[in-house]
Protein backbone atom coordinates (compact mmCIF):
# COMPACT_ATOMS: atom_id res chain seq x y z
CA UNK A 1 0.00 0.00 0.00
CA UNK A 2 1.57 3.52 -0.98
CA UNK A 3 1.26 6.88 1.21
CA UNK A 4 -1.49 8.20 -0.56
CA UNK A 5 -3.49 4.99 -0.37
CA UNK A 6 -3.09 4.80 3.59
CA UNK A 7 -3.68 8.09 4.40
CA UNK A 8 -7.10 7.94 2.07
CA UNK A 9 -7.71 4.77 3.94
CA UNK A 10 -6.69 6.51 7.66
CA UNK A 11 -9.17 9.22 6.39
CA UNK A 12 -12.06 7.09 5.27
CA UNK A 13 -11.64 5.03 8.37
CA UNK A 14 -11.69 7.82 10.46
CA UNK A 15 -14.93 8.93 8.70
CA UNK A 16 -16.79 5.36 9.54
CA UNK A 17 -16.07 5.47 13.05
CA UNK A 18 -17.38 9.08 13.46
CA UNK A 19 -20.36 7.48 11.20
CA UNK A 20 -20.90 4.32 13.74
CA UNK A 21 -20.13 6.22 16.78
CA UNK A 22 -23.75 6.19 17.89
CA UNK A 23 -23.83 2.71 17.63
CA UNK A 24 -20.69 0.97 18.38
CA UNK A 25 -18.44 0.90 21.13
CA UNK A 26 -14.67 1.56 20.68
CA UNK A 27 -12.28 -0.81 20.88
CA UNK A 28 -11.30 -1.78 24.29
CA UNK A 29 -7.90 -2.44 25.71
CA UNK A 30 -6.36 -3.01 29.33
CA UNK A 31 -3.41 -2.16 30.26
CA UNK A 32 -1.90 -3.51 33.50
CA UNK A 33 1.71 -1.78 35.25
CA UNK A 34 3.42 -4.78 36.74
CA UNK A 35 6.04 -4.83 39.60
CA UNK A 36 8.75 -6.03 37.24
CA UNK A 37 11.51 -3.34 36.70
CA UNK A 38 13.25 -2.80 33.08
CA UNK A 39 15.94 -0.92 34.06
CA UNK A 40 16.80 2.43 34.57
CA UNK A 41 16.71 5.18 32.26
CA UNK A 42 20.16 7.09 32.14
CA UNK A 43 20.08 10.73 32.88
CA UNK A 44 21.67 11.73 29.83
CA UNK A 45 19.70 9.49 27.63
CA UNK A 46 18.58 12.30 24.99
CA UNK A 47 20.52 13.31 22.32
CA UNK A 48 21.38 14.96 19.37
CA UNK A 49 23.28 14.06 16.19
CA UNK A 50 25.24 16.47 13.70
CA UNK A 51 26.99 15.94 11.04
CA UNK A 52 30.50 17.79 11.77
CA UNK A 53 29.29 19.70 8.73
CA UNK A 54 26.99 21.51 11.11
CA UNK A 55 30.03 22.47 13.89
CA UNK A 56 31.25 24.69 10.43
CA UNK A 57 27.95 26.67 10.16
CA UNK A 58 29.46 30.08 12.02
CA UNK A 59 27.05 31.00 14.37
CA UNK A 60 24.99 27.84 14.61
CA UNK A 61 26.18 25.72 17.55
CA UNK A 62 27.36 28.61 19.48
CA UNK A 63 26.19 30.17 22.82
CA UNK A 64 25.00 33.89 21.32
CA UNK A 65 22.41 31.26 19.53
CA UNK A 66 19.97 32.11 22.07
CA UNK A 67 16.95 30.24 20.93
CA UNK A 68 18.88 26.97 19.35
CA UNK A 69 20.27 26.60 23.19
CA UNK A 70 16.70 27.31 24.83
CA UNK A 71 15.58 24.09 22.25
CA UNK A 72 18.00 22.01 23.66
CA UNK A 73 18.07 22.79 27.09
CA UNK A 74 13.96 22.43 26.63
CA UNK A 75 14.42 19.07 25.64
CA UNK A 76 16.46 18.14 28.47
CA UNK A 77 18.88 19.28 31.64
CA UNK A 78 21.46 16.55 30.81
CA UNK A 79 21.98 15.28 26.99
CA UNK A 80 24.55 13.86 24.66
CA UNK A 81 25.39 15.96 21.45
CA UNK A 82 26.96 13.85 18.79
CA UNK A 83 29.30 15.10 16.44
CA UNK A 84 30.02 12.67 13.23
CA UNK A 85 28.17 11.32 10.01
CA UNK A 86 29.56 10.82 6.71
CA UNK A 87 31.09 13.96 6.44
CA UNK A 88 33.18 13.34 9.24
CA UNK A 89 35.99 11.02 7.68
CA UNK A 90 35.78 13.90 4.51
CA UNK A 91 36.21 16.83 7.43
CA UNK A 92 39.70 18.21 8.04
CA UNK A 93 40.72 20.90 11.20
CA UNK A 94 43.09 23.72 10.51
CA UNK A 95 43.25 25.96 13.63
CA UNK A 96 43.46 29.01 11.31
CA UNK A 97 41.46 28.48 7.73
CA UNK A 98 38.28 29.36 6.87
CA UNK A 99 35.49 27.21 8.16
CA UNK A 100 33.73 25.56 5.17
CA UNK A 101 30.95 23.13 5.60
CA UNK A 102 30.49 20.77 2.75
CA UNK A 103 29.96 17.12 1.95
CA UNK A 104 33.22 16.23 1.32
CA UNK A 105 35.34 18.83 2.00
CA UNK A 106 34.16 20.13 5.58
CA UNK A 107 37.05 22.72 7.37
CA UNK A 108 36.38 23.52 11.00
CA UNK A 109 38.18 25.62 12.64
CA UNK A 110 39.56 26.95 16.44
CA UNK A 111 36.56 29.65 15.89
CA UNK A 112 33.86 26.79 15.32
CA UNK A 113 35.38 24.85 17.75
CA UNK A 114 35.01 27.47 20.39
CA UNK A 115 31.88 28.26 19.92
CA UNK A 116 30.92 24.60 19.99
CA UNK A 117 32.25 24.35 23.73
CA UNK A 118 30.48 27.29 24.72
CA UNK A 119 27.34 25.93 23.29
CA UNK A 120 27.85 22.46 25.82
CA UNK A 121 28.33 25.14 28.60
CA UNK A 122 24.84 26.63 27.68
CA UNK A 123 23.13 23.59 27.36
CA UNK A 124 24.94 21.58 29.99
CA UNK A 125 24.55 18.68 27.75
CA UNK A 126 27.98 16.03 26.53
CA UNK A 127 29.66 15.86 23.54
CA UNK A 128 30.73 12.92 21.43
CA UNK A 129 33.04 13.45 18.74
CA UNK A 130 33.83 11.35 15.42
CA UNK A 131 37.71 11.71 14.03
CA UNK A 132 38.35 11.17 10.17
CA UNK A 133 39.43 7.86 10.03
CA UNK A 134 38.35 7.75 6.07
CA UNK A 135 40.47 10.48 4.70
CA UNK A 136 43.03 11.43 7.51
CA UNK A 137 45.95 10.13 9.46
CA UNK A 138 47.24 9.44 13.02
CA UNK A 139 48.16 13.00 13.32
CA UNK A 140 45.42 15.05 12.20
CA UNK A 141 43.53 13.18 14.73
CA UNK A 142 46.01 13.62 17.81
CA UNK A 143 45.93 17.44 16.55
CA UNK A 144 41.79 17.76 16.23
CA UNK A 145 41.66 15.59 19.23
CA UNK A 146 43.64 18.17 21.32
CA UNK A 147 41.52 21.04 20.48
CA UNK A 148 38.24 19.14 20.72
CA UNK A 149 39.20 18.09 24.24
CA UNK A 150 40.03 21.37 25.54
CA UNK A 151 37.08 22.80 24.53
CA UNK A 152 34.86 20.18 25.54
CA UNK A 153 36.60 19.61 29.10
CA UNK A 154 34.51 17.71 31.27
CA UNK A 155 31.68 17.18 29.35
CA UNK A 156 33.70 15.03 26.74
CA UNK A 157 31.43 11.87 26.85
CA UNK A 158 34.26 9.78 23.95
CA UNK A 159 35.73 9.82 20.76
CA UNK A 160 34.59 7.84 18.11
CA UNK A 161 37.63 6.82 15.41
CA UNK A 162 35.92 6.81 12.20
CA UNK A 163 32.03 7.33 11.11
CA UNK A 164 30.13 3.92 9.66
CA UNK A 165 33.29 2.23 8.98
CA UNK A 166 31.68 -1.33 8.33
CA UNK A 167 30.27 0.83 4.91
CA UNK A 168 34.03 2.11 4.38
CA UNK A 169 34.15 0.12 1.16
CA UNK A 170 31.02 1.09 -0.42
CA UNK A 171 31.93 4.58 0.61
CA UNK A 172 35.00 3.82 -1.40
CA UNK A 173 37.03 5.27 1.94
CA UNK A 174 39.05 1.50 1.34
CA UNK A 175 39.40 -1.70 -1.00
CA UNK A 176 35.87 -3.71 -1.42
CA UNK A 177 37.67 -6.21 0.40
CA UNK A 178 38.08 -3.99 3.82
CA UNK A 179 36.26 -5.97 6.69
CA UNK A 180 36.08 -5.54 10.41
CA UNK A 181 39.55 -6.94 11.13
CA UNK A 182 40.88 -4.53 8.82
CA UNK A 183 39.03 -1.50 10.70
CA UNK A 184 40.00 -3.17 14.15
CA UNK A 185 43.60 -3.06 13.15
CA UNK A 186 43.27 0.71 12.32
CA UNK A 187 41.69 1.63 15.45
CA UNK A 188 43.87 0.14 17.64
CA UNK A 189 46.95 1.95 15.96
CA UNK A 190 44.88 5.40 15.99
CA UNK A 191 43.97 4.22 19.57
CA UNK A 192 47.50 4.14 20.40
CA UNK A 193 48.78 6.88 19.34
CA UNK A 194 45.94 9.17 20.56
CA UNK A 195 46.79 7.21 24.11
CA UNK A 196 50.09 8.21 23.77
CA UNK A 197 49.12 12.18 23.84
CA UNK A 198 46.38 11.84 26.16
CA UNK A 199 47.12 8.70 28.52
CA UNK A 200 43.26 9.01 29.57
CA UNK A 201 41.44 9.49 26.54
CA UNK A 202 37.94 8.20 26.68
CA UNK A 203 36.66 6.15 23.26
CA UNK A 204 33.28 4.56 21.88
CA UNK A 205 32.99 2.25 19.10
CA UNK A 206 32.76 0.79 16.37
CA UNK A 207 29.62 3.06 15.20
CA UNK A 208 28.64 0.29 12.84
CA UNK A 209 25.96 1.65 10.29
CA UNK A 210 24.05 -1.93 9.57
CA UNK A 211 26.51 -4.48 10.63
CA UNK A 212 25.60 -5.35 14.13
CA UNK A 213 27.80 -7.95 14.34
CA UNK A 214 30.81 -5.48 14.67
CA UNK A 215 29.25 -4.33 17.83
CA UNK A 216 29.27 -7.78 19.04
CA UNK A 217 32.72 -8.45 17.70
CA UNK A 218 34.00 -4.92 19.34
CA UNK A 219 32.52 -6.00 22.63
CA UNK A 220 34.56 -8.65 23.10
CA UNK A 221 37.69 -6.96 21.91
CA UNK A 222 37.40 -3.62 23.25
CA UNK A 223 34.32 -3.52 24.98
CA UNK A 224 36.45 -3.33 28.74
CA UNK A 225 38.19 0.04 27.78
CA UNK A 226 35.36 1.77 25.53
CA UNK A 227 32.74 4.31 27.62
CA UNK A 228 30.23 3.01 25.38
CA UNK A 229 29.17 0.57 21.78
CA UNK A 230 27.62 2.74 19.38
CA UNK A 231 25.48 1.34 16.60
CA UNK A 232 23.08 3.60 14.10
CA UNK A 233 19.62 2.65 12.90
CA UNK A 234 16.99 4.29 10.30
CA UNK A 235 13.97 2.97 9.28
CA UNK A 236 15.37 2.11 5.49
CA UNK A 237 16.99 4.42 3.08
CA UNK A 238 13.88 6.73 1.79
CA UNK A 239 12.57 5.98 -1.19
CA UNK A 240 9.40 6.18 -2.86
CA UNK A 241 7.64 3.00 -0.59
CA UNK A 242 8.69 5.03 2.58
CA UNK A 243 5.32 5.69 4.20
CA UNK A 244 3.75 6.73 7.05
CA UNK A 245 2.35 2.78 7.22
CA UNK A 246 5.83 1.55 7.37
CA UNK A 247 7.14 3.96 9.58
CA UNK A 248 4.61 3.11 12.28
CA UNK A 249 4.35 -0.50 11.72
CA UNK A 250 6.80 -2.99 13.26
CA UNK A 251 10.38 -2.80 11.36
CA UNK A 252 11.20 -6.51 11.52
CA UNK A 253 15.35 -5.92 12.09
CA UNK A 254 14.60 -3.58 15.36
CA UNK A 255 14.20 -5.97 18.18
CA UNK A 256 16.98 -8.95 16.28
CA UNK A 257 19.19 -5.88 16.06
CA UNK A 258 18.34 -4.70 19.86
CA UNK A 259 18.42 -8.28 21.43
CA UNK A 260 22.00 -8.44 20.06
CA UNK A 261 23.19 -5.23 21.17
CA UNK A 262 21.93 -5.43 25.05
CA UNK A 263 23.44 -8.94 25.10
CA UNK A 264 26.88 -7.37 23.67
CA UNK A 265 26.98 -4.77 26.59
CA UNK A 266 25.87 -6.88 29.21
CA UNK A 267 28.74 -9.10 28.04
CA UNK A 268 31.81 -6.82 28.04
CA UNK A 269 30.13 -3.95 30.71
CA UNK A 270 30.10 -0.99 28.66
CA UNK A 271 26.76 0.38 27.60
CA UNK A 272 25.33 0.81 24.14
CA UNK A 273 24.37 3.63 22.41
CA UNK A 274 22.31 4.36 19.25
CA UNK A 275 24.73 7.34 18.61
CA UNK A 276 22.60 8.41 14.90
CA UNK A 277 19.44 7.59 14.15
CA UNK A 278 16.06 8.38 12.66
CA UNK A 279 13.28 7.35 10.06
CA UNK A 280 14.47 7.05 6.57
CA UNK A 281 18.22 7.62 5.83
CA UNK A 282 19.02 10.54 3.14
CA UNK A 283 17.10 13.44 4.94
CA UNK A 284 13.98 11.82 6.32
CA UNK A 285 10.40 11.30 3.18
CA UNK A 286 8.72 14.38 3.47
CA UNK A 287 5.08 14.51 3.97
CA UNK A 288 6.22 11.14 6.55
CA UNK A 289 9.40 12.34 8.15
CA UNK A 290 8.22 15.97 9.05
CA UNK A 291 4.89 14.87 10.00
CA UNK A 292 3.13 13.66 12.90
CA UNK A 293 3.77 10.42 12.67
CA UNK A 294 7.65 11.21 13.03
CA UNK A 295 6.66 12.45 16.96
CA UNK A 296 4.37 9.06 17.71
CA UNK A 297 7.71 6.93 16.00
CA UNK A 298 10.01 9.24 17.49
CA UNK A 299 8.32 8.54 21.23
CA UNK A 300 7.78 5.34 21.01
CA UNK A 301 11.34 4.36 19.28
CA UNK A 302 12.99 6.03 22.35
CA UNK A 303 10.63 3.74 25.06
CA UNK A 304 11.63 0.80 22.76
CA UNK A 305 15.33 1.54 23.01
CA UNK A 306 14.73 2.04 27.10
CA UNK A 307 13.32 -1.12 27.66
CA UNK A 308 15.74 -2.95 25.67
CA UNK A 309 18.63 -1.54 28.17
CA UNK A 310 19.95 0.83 25.88
CA UNK A 311 21.82 4.20 27.35
CA UNK A 312 20.41 6.58 25.39
CA UNK A 313 20.02 7.71 21.27
CA UNK A 314 20.99 10.90 19.27
CA UNK A 315 18.72 11.83 16.82
CA UNK A 316 20.36 13.35 13.54
CA UNK A 317 19.15 16.98 13.07
CA UNK A 318 20.27 20.00 10.61
CA UNK A 319 22.52 19.71 7.48
CA UNK A 320 22.84 16.43 6.17
CA UNK A 321 25.85 15.14 3.96
CA UNK A 322 24.04 15.64 1.11
CA UNK A 323 24.17 19.30 2.15
CA UNK A 324 20.13 20.06 2.79
CA UNK A 325 18.23 20.28 6.34
CA UNK A 326 16.68 17.12 6.50
CA UNK A 327 13.15 16.14 6.69
CA UNK A 328 13.17 14.34 9.81
CA UNK A 329 14.90 17.07 11.50
CA UNK A 330 13.51 17.60 15.37
CA UNK A 331 14.75 21.15 15.36
CA UNK A 332 13.61 22.81 11.89
CA UNK A 333 16.34 25.28 10.77
CA UNK A 334 15.48 27.73 7.63
CA UNK A 335 19.26 28.50 6.70
CA UNK A 336 18.46 32.45 7.83
CA UNK A 337 18.39 32.42 11.36
CA UNK A 338 15.50 30.99 12.47
CA UNK A 339 14.73 27.53 14.52
CA UNK A 340 11.71 26.24 15.25
CA UNK A 341 10.26 22.83 17.20
CA UNK A 342 9.38 20.44 15.02
CA UNK A 343 7.13 17.47 14.59
CA UNK A 344 9.06 14.91 15.76
CA UNK A 345 10.51 17.62 18.54
CA UNK A 346 7.61 16.95 20.28
CA UNK A 347 8.09 13.47 20.13
CA UNK A 348 11.15 13.74 22.18
CA UNK A 349 9.68 16.48 24.35
CA UNK A 350 6.87 14.44 25.24
CA UNK A 351 9.53 11.24 26.01
CA UNK A 352 11.30 14.19 28.24
CA UNK A 353 8.01 13.98 30.45
CA UNK A 354 7.84 10.52 30.88
CA UNK A 355 10.95 9.02 30.50
CA UNK A 356 12.87 9.49 33.85
CA UNK A 357 13.91 6.44 36.46
CA UNK A 358 12.77 3.08 36.66
CA UNK A 359 11.35 1.53 33.31
CA UNK A 360 8.87 -1.41 34.24
CA UNK A 361 6.90 -3.87 32.73
CA UNK A 362 3.31 -2.70 31.10
CA UNK A 363 1.14 -5.61 29.45
CA UNK A 364 -1.96 -5.10 27.03
CA UNK A 365 -4.43 -7.80 27.01
CA UNK A 366 -4.64 -7.68 23.43
CA UNK A 367 -2.12 -8.19 20.80
CA UNK A 368 -2.29 -4.45 18.81
CA UNK A 369 1.32 -2.99 17.35
CA UNK A 370 -0.88 0.08 17.00
CA UNK A 371 -1.42 0.52 20.93
CA UNK A 372 1.68 1.02 22.70
CA UNK A 373 1.86 1.86 27.30
CA UNK A 374 4.96 2.38 28.86
CA UNK A 375 5.72 3.29 32.43
CA UNK A 376 8.28 4.89 34.69
CA UNK A 377 8.76 5.23 38.35
CA UNK A 378 10.69 8.81 38.44
CA UNK A 379 10.60 9.08 42.02
CA UNK A 380 9.39 7.22 45.36
CA UNK A 381 5.60 6.98 44.98
CA UNK A 382 5.07 8.23 41.89
CA UNK A 383 4.12 6.79 38.86
CA UNK A 384 4.21 7.71 34.84
CA UNK A 385 2.22 5.70 32.26
CA UNK A 386 2.39 6.82 28.49
CA UNK A 387 0.05 5.43 26.13
CA UNK A 388 0.51 5.77 22.00
CA UNK A 389 -2.17 5.17 19.55
CA UNK A 390 -0.85 4.80 16.05
CA UNK A 391 -4.46 3.35 14.65
CA UNK A 392 -7.41 5.77 13.20
CA UNK A 393 -9.41 4.50 15.90
CA UNK A 394 -9.84 6.16 19.24
CA UNK A 395 -9.76 3.04 22.18
CA UNK A 396 -10.59 3.42 25.45
CA UNK A 397 -8.05 1.91 27.74
CA UNK A 398 -8.07 0.99 31.34
CA UNK A 399 -4.88 1.35 33.23
CA UNK A 400 -4.92 -0.66 36.57
CA UNK A 401 -2.13 0.13 38.15
CA UNK A 402 -2.21 -2.09 41.01
CA UNK A 403 -0.25 -1.45 44.43
CA UNK A 404 1.90 1.33 41.96
CA UNK A 405 0.17 3.94 43.67
CA UNK A 406 -2.34 5.01 46.25
CA UNK A 407 -3.43 8.03 43.79
CA UNK A 408 -7.21 9.04 43.66
CA UNK A 409 -6.43 11.34 40.82
CA UNK A 410 -3.98 11.77 38.18
CA UNK A 411 -2.58 14.11 35.40
CA UNK A 412 -2.84 13.92 31.73
CA UNK A 413 -1.32 15.89 28.77
CA UNK A 414 -2.04 14.93 25.08
CA UNK A 415 0.41 14.68 22.39
CA UNK A 416 -2.07 15.32 19.66
CA UNK A 417 -2.09 17.00 16.03
CA UNK A 418 -4.66 18.07 13.05
CA UNK A 419 -4.04 14.69 11.42
CA UNK A 420 -1.43 12.05 11.06
CA UNK A 421 0.34 13.89 7.71
CA UNK A 422 0.60 17.33 9.62
CA UNK A 423 3.26 19.02 9.36
CA UNK A 424 2.25 21.95 11.67
CA UNK A 425 -0.28 22.57 14.65
CA UNK A 426 1.26 19.63 16.40
CA UNK A 427 0.73 20.35 20.36
CA UNK A 428 2.05 18.93 23.51
CA UNK A 429 -0.57 19.89 26.44
CA UNK A 430 -2.31 21.92 24.22
CA UNK A 431 0.61 24.08 23.65
CA UNK A 432 3.63 24.15 20.88
CA UNK A 433 6.65 25.21 21.84
CA UNK A 434 6.91 29.37 21.43
CA UNK A 435 9.05 31.37 18.97
CA UNK A 436 12.26 31.40 21.84
CA UNK A 437 12.47 27.60 22.29
CA UNK A 438 10.50 27.31 25.62
CA UNK A 439 7.77 25.41 25.95
CA UNK A 440 4.90 24.20 29.00
CA UNK A 441 1.36 22.88 28.98
CA UNK A 442 -1.68 25.06 29.01
CA UNK A 443 -4.02 21.62 28.82
CA UNK A 444 -4.03 19.03 31.80
CA UNK A 445 -6.62 17.01 32.34
CA UNK A 446 -7.18 15.72 35.69
CA UNK A 447 -8.90 12.21 36.06
CA UNK A 448 -10.13 9.93 38.99
CA UNK A 449 -8.45 6.62 39.98
CA UNK A 450 -11.30 4.38 41.01
CA UNK A 451 -10.01 1.16 42.85
CA UNK A 452 -6.30 1.31 41.24
CA UNK A 453 -7.79 1.84 37.61
CA UNK A 454 -7.93 4.31 35.33
CA UNK A 455 -9.69 4.92 31.94
CA UNK A 456 -8.92 7.06 29.26
CA UNK A 457 -10.14 7.64 25.75
CA UNK A 458 -7.53 7.97 23.17
CA UNK A 459 -7.72 10.33 19.69
CA UNK A 460 -6.82 8.54 16.66
CA UNK A 461 -3.03 8.59 16.11
CA UNK A 462 -2.54 10.48 19.33
CA UNK A 463 -0.36 10.03 22.62
CA UNK A 464 -0.83 10.50 26.38
CA UNK A 465 1.10 10.96 29.66
CA UNK A 466 -0.47 10.36 32.58
CA UNK A 467 1.74 11.47 35.88
CA UNK A 468 0.41 10.06 39.07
Amino acid sequence: MNRRDFLANSVRAAGALAARSAFAAPAQYSVTVRDRPLGMIAPDFMGLGYEISSVARPGLLSPANKVYVQLVRTLGARGVIRIGGNTADYAKYSPDAEAVSSSRGTVVNDAVLKDLGGFLGATGWKLIWALDLGEGSEADAIAEARTVSSIAGERLLAFEIGNEPDLFARAKHRKPEYGYEDWLAEYRRYKAALRREFPRIPFAGPDAAVTTDWVTRFAADEGKDSVLLTHHYYREGQNPSSSVEKLLGVDPKLQPQLTALKAASQACGAPYRICEVNSFSGGGRPGVSDTMAGALWALDYMFTLAANGCAGVNMETGVNQLEFISSYSPIGDDEHGHYSAKPEYYGMLAFSLAGKGQLVTTEIDADSPEIKAYATQPGRGALTVTLINKSAGAPLITVNLGEHTKAKQASLIRLSGPAIDSKTGIKLGGAEVTSDGTWKAVSTEVLRVKSGQLAITLPPYSAAVVQF
